[in-house]
């Protein structure tokens, strides 16, 4: 569904990001790990062809009117509405109103939708951001560390929200710095470090392959085993 191959990217004499390999599947959650800097939002710059980059190929399997996009700017209208955000981006698709109201649904937000954007809280301009990012039913969707900051409530419904996204027939390329949330929602994750992808596989199968006590914490203790550094 996603895949790059021999990916690399250059800012200026700095390579931030150095021979990315790695292929999604339809229909799964799969998981960039990394601390911030690593090249997370990077990958996916480039791979919704926000950023070009200088060697290797991309590509995804869907139109971009398939794709959804929720970065860590959520680029929200702040003085109008939640139904008033959506109603805009619906005439930029090409759909019906009526889908502003139903996306607003899914993500719980259905008894806010005459309250401005910047009376929201944090987790709810994050559902919010998560509805826009839905609005037209893509097949492929885009989530830069969407619990980045939530309270553990908050997080649980927005990997609820996630888990049904997946169920409902998307694929999902998740971005985050929490290995926890990883364990609990992802098929199968990246670890990257540097720009450089340092093991990539299904959570449980990367701790087996570095002898680690095979509990949850422990995708976090591979990632330190094997670059010396946190999440955090």
């Amino acid at each position: 569904m996603i895949k790059m191959t021999n990916i690399v990217k250059r800012f200026g004499e700095q390579t931030v990001l150095a021979d990315i390999t790695f292929e999604t599947y339809t229909k799964e959650i799969f998981g960039l790990l990394g601390p911030s800097g690593a090249g997370k939002t990077t990958i996916i710059n480039i791979l919704t062809n926000q950023l070009s980059a200088d060697e290797g190929t991309h590509s995804i399997d869907a139109t971009p009117f398939e794709t959804g996009l929720m970065l860590d700017e959520d680029g929200l209208y702040v003085r109008l509405n939640c139904l008033e955000n959506l109603n805009i981006f619906a005439g930029i698709y090409g759909i019906s109103h009526k889908k502003s109201m139903e996306a607003l649904k899914r993500v719980g937000l259905e008894s806010d939708a005459k309250k401005a954007v910047n009376t929201l809280s944090r987790g709810m301009r994050q559902r919010l951001a998560i509805a826009r990012a839905i609005l037209h039913e893509p097949k492929v969707l885009f989530l830069d560390e969407p619990t980045s900051g939530l309270d553990p409530v908050t997080a649980r419904g927005i990997h609820k929200l996630i888990l049904n996204l997946r169920e409902n027939g998307a694929t999902v390329f998740l971005t985050t710095h929490n290995m926890d949330e990883a364990v609990k929602i992802c098929d199968r994750v990246a670890l990257l470090h540097k720009g450089k992808i340092v093991e990539q596989g299904i959570p449980t199968e990367i701790c087996h392959r570095h002898n680690a006590v095979k509990t949850v914490p422990d995708l976090e203790a591979v990632f330190i085993k094997m670059t010396g550094v946190g999440l955090e």
